[in-house]
């Protein structure tokens, strides 16, 4: 499983030119299954993703966790993580899960997420999406499990 974390100050989806989802200042989460991923990686970036500190203190350290300053999160399946472009100049996916169980891990971490109180938001699985975020700092990291 990988996902790409952004620390942003505003970011939306949008579907078909109208808004479907939007957060403020919080993070943008982007989510792509791998095959042989199940609930015990998600539970792991579930916690990982809630209470990195990605957010910056007084002094301009990272100190803060999404949890600690109540940041909104927006959460975007994104298969082409998963994609492999070492070989060839078509990036190759047959390291992606299938569509119904990365389906159910995609629905899976957005509950767990919607258990911390904070504002949830997603994407529209399988759609195509546009994506508008302000990344603030910037700020992204890679998590893998």
């Amino acid at each position: 499983m990988k996902l790409i974390l952004q620390r942003v100050s505003g970011a939306s989806v949008l579907v078909d030119g109208g808004v479907i989802a939007s957060i403020n200042k919080g993070i943008l989460i982007l989510f792509g299954v791998e095959k042989g991923d199940g609930k015990e990686q998600v539970s792991f970036l579930v916690d990982k993703t809630l209470n990195l500190r990605v957010f910056s203190d007084e002094n301009g350290k990272m100190n803060f966790s999404c949890i600690d300053v109540r940041g909104d999160i927006l959460v975007v399946s994104q298969f082409t993580l998963l994609g492999d472009c070492s070989r060839g100049r078509r990036p190759g996916f047959d390291k992606v899960a299938d569509a119904v169980t990365a389906r159910d891990l995609y629905e899976y971490y957005v509950e767990l997420l919607c258990k911390s109180g904070l504002k949830v938001d997603t994407g529209k699985f399988g759609a195509d999406m546009k994506l508008q975020l302000v990344n603030d700092g910037p700020v992204t990291f890679l998590l893998e499990s």
